[in-house]
């Protein structure tokens, strides 16, 4: 019989991929890893804090988004920050869910070091599912437990003519085949195994090719991710969330897994799509990193500047840039939105601004003149 899923194929599960085709993503991920470990060393440790729980957020929020699931962020967030050390917001109201999710992440990332076991990955699925908030939908679920006898299949379309995307191994043998995966991980680590990068790459489709529980796998297969990644770097503290550039391509993510799980043992189709993947969130973590920087030189540099309350609020939204920032720049019919004050007194400032330094004029001129921020380090501009 001709394989249809490729944990039937006769060299199930040695893995085979082109190094040739994959070396020059591989050494720019590496390159990027390398820059980004660089940038966060020389965050101070309040920022680095604050960073770290960001992004253990996002990476927790946006996993959980991909199986289509909304959180409460809020939520989330308390309960990473009290496992952290940091400020809560009493306000929130903190979810066994979500101290179950924060546990999982932490698990994963601060003990890095420590063994993927069976009772580990029972935990963890324990976690995912707290007794109390798996809701009437959700009973049916084997918590803490492998899946029963039925076959596990990811289907989608109408009940009468579904779409099966792919078809997990059966309950017979599952031990013995989660024994092998846990066994390779474990051994995978040391020199002789594939690069830190690949094998992060390369548990990912393992696991969630195996499909071990009646839920949660593909969340707990991305918290693997996260730990190969963690034990990679032999670093604990977190600042880039891959789940969060899985979501981006979400369709892309899935397209890619059903395309090798119904092939032969090759997955460098996989691997391309994870290495870009984790490239592009290693870069954008780089531009935060370089953003928090940035508002960190320009403020050391203006400490003794003098401004006004308005100033200052307006200098920090065009810092923090992004959602609440102004691409372009700012006018100064934006400047007496943002400040609350009147067209003259926003003239003003702005003249007071460009004096000290703080903002530079961009090309253009008459009602359309913008400004935008004058980083200590840029060259003094023409007026």
């Amino acid at each position: 019989m001709t394989p249809q899923w490729i944990w039937q194929q006769p060299d199930w599960p040695g893995f085979t991929w082109s190094a040739e085709r994959l070396a020059p993503l591989l050494r720019e991920c590496v390159q990027a890893q390398g820059r980004l470990m660089g940038m966060a060393s020389s965050v101070g440790s309040s920022l680095s804090a604050q960073s770290e729980l960001d992004t253990l957020l996002q990476n927790i929020v946006t996993s959980s988004a991909i199986e289509g699931e909304q959180l409460n962020v809020g939520s989330v967030r308390s309960s990473l920050a009290r496992r952290l050390g940091l400020e809560l917001n009493d306000g929130d109201n903190i979810s066994k869910r979500s101290e179950g999710l924060a546990q999982l992440i932490l698990d994963a990332t601060r003990h890095f070091a420590e063994p993927l076991t069976l009772e580990r990955l029972l935990d963890w699925h324990e976690w995912l599912f707290p007794e109390q908030e798996i809701g009437l939908a959700a009973q049916s679920i084997r918590v803490g437990a492998l899946r029963g006898d039925d076959p596990m299949q990811v289907v989608s379309g109408r009940l009468d003519r579904p779409t099966v995307h792919f078809e997990a191994p059966p309950r017979l043998g599952l031990e013995r085949q989660l024994n092998a995966f846990l066994e390779w991980f474990e051994t995978s680590r040391s020199q002789f195994g594939p690069d830190p990068l690949l094998r992060a790459g390369i548990a990912h489709i393992w696991f969630v090719t195996l499909h071990p529980f009646d839920d949660g796998n593909g969340r707990l297969t991305r918290t693997i991710t996260d730990l190969a990644l963690a034990q990679g770097e032999a670093q604990a503290i977190r600042f880039y969330a891959m789940s969060a550039s899985i979501l981006e391509d979400r369709s892309g993510y899935y397209r890619v897994l059903e395309t090798c799980q119904k092939s032969n043992m090759d997955i460098t189709v996989w691997l391309e799509w994870f290495l870009q993947t984790l490239l592009r969130s290693l870069q954008q973590a780089m531009a935060r990193i370089e953003s928090v920087l940035g508002k960190a030189r320009f403020w050391q540099a203006h400490r003794e500047s003098e401004l006004s309350t308005e100033q200052t609020k307006v200098l920090n939204r065009l810092l923090d840039g992004g959602e609440r920032g102004f691409e372009g720049g700012i006018s100064a019919a934006q400047y007496q939105a943002v400040a609350k004050v009147s067209k003259a007194t926003a003239t003003r400032h702005l003249a007071e601004l460009l004096d000290k330094d703080c903002l530079q004029r961009l090309p253009g001129g008459g009602r359309s003149t913008r400004y935008q921020i004058k980083y200590p380090d840029q060259a003094h501009p023409e007026r």
